[in-house]
């Protein structure tokens, strides 16, 4: 037996059924009015601190496609330092990272309270289920470990 078994590959029905929940985040973020370039800088941090190689490579085009400058992809792992985050997006890559660092102090309170504030239910149930979602995401790439192609300077595609 060699290499990594490619689970997305191996067990096609439940990777289909994941990409479904992907699906229906998206509709509900929609829904929600969350527009799809704070689910991508969402994505992209739970990618960055999962170091997710694959994932990482597939939104960060995916959040200059919807908008997103390459600057504030670079400044996200200082997003608590950065002025170019406003009070929403810094409210979810806190909730982002509260779903996805669940090993150390979890999301308290006062945590939570701001997390929250200008966010209404909707909108936090959306951005918990998208954290998650990109999380599961990042769990079969990694151990899968799916190959990265190396693109040219200034290539996207």
């Amino acid at each position: 037996m060699s290499g990594r078994v490619l689970v997305d590959k191996q067990t096609p029905e439940v990777f289909s059924a994941m990409k479904q929940v992907s699906r229906t985040v998206r509709e509900a973020a929609d829904a929600a009015g969350i527009g799809r370039a704070l689910l991508e800088l969402l994505n992209v941090r739970v990618s960055q601190i999962n170091g997710c190689e694959f994932c990482l490579d597939v939104h960060w085009r995916a959040a200059v496609a919807a908008g997103v400058t390459p600057q504030r992809i670079a400044l996200l792992p200082a997003w608590r330092d950065s002025r170019l985050f406003d009070d929403r997006e810094r409210a979810a890559l806190e909730i982002a990272e509260a779903v996805t660092l669940t090993a150390g102090s979890h999301l308290d309170e006062e945590a939570y309270a701001k997390a929250r504030a200008g966010l209404d239910d909707d909108e936090t149930s959306v951005l918990i289920w998208a954290a998650i979602t990109i999380n599961a995401f990042n769990r079969v790439s990694v151990l899968s470990r799916h190959p990265v192609p190396e693109r040219p300077a200034g290539a996207q595609r």
